[in-house]
């Protein structure tokens, strides 16, 4: 476990250093980042889940506007490690299967599907690395096979990165093999915007 957790965050850190030094970094800034448009529909789930905790889904009262996270290397660590932590501890399970019902975002203790994996790393991100909620986006995608699926989105100065419970490296949203939908506004956790590059994106089949 140590040792995956030492890979991923050595990976991570090459990434973000390819990118800053690489001569072509300035061009290639904006596609680092999800390009947000309209405000977009809830997700059903997530709409139950903010009747059930409305404190997370509210903006904090005095909150300055949002910034990107400035990543560090001790930073980058503890993200590796809480990432692999969550994939590694919880298990794989549908909310039809947990809960009887076909959509329901929740905390996982032992058993959880994507959205819940989301969830409880963000939360853990939150508490155990100060990160701020606005940097840690709840964030849906449809994989190639049409099926819709949810991931987590780290908002760093470097660009944005994704938390996935089917991969335990963290990667630049660009690199994954996913078309995007929509995400958890930065100003608003109650609400999502459309993202309107995620069409744009050249995304490529990962090796697992």
């Amino acid at each position: 476990m140590v040792g995956l957790r030492a890979i991923g965050a050595t990976l991570f850190l090459c990434l973000l250093l390819a990118g800053q030094q690489s001569p072509a970094a300035a061009v290639e800034q904006a596609g680092r980042f999800m390009q947000v448009g309209v405000s977009a529909p809830r997700p059903i789930g997530h709409q139950d889940f903010c009747k059930r905790y409305p404190s997370e889904c509210r903006p904090t009262p005095g909150h300055s506007a949002p910034q990107p996270l400035n990543l560090t290397p001790e930073l980058i660590h503890k993200i590796a490690a809480i990432n692999l932590a969550v994939n590694a501890g919880i298990r794989a399970e549908s909310d039809e299967d947990l809960y009887g019902v076909k959509e329901y975002w929740a905390y996982p203790k032992t058993a959880g599907d994507c959205e819940d994996y989301a969830l409880l790393k963000r939360r853990r991100l939150h508490e155990e690395a100060g990160i701020d909620y606005d940097d840690l986006l709840l964030t849906v995608v449809r994989k190639q096979n049409g099926e819709g699926h949810a991931v987590l989105t780290l908002h760093s100065t470097a660009g944005d990165f994704i938390l996935d419970n089917l991969n335990w490296r963290i990667l630049p949203w660009t690199q994954t093999p996913y078309t995007y939908l929509k995400r958890q506004s930065e100003h608003d956790p109650g609400g999502w915007n459309r993202i309107t590059n995620g069409h744009e994106i050249l995304v490529g089949a990962l090796k697992r």
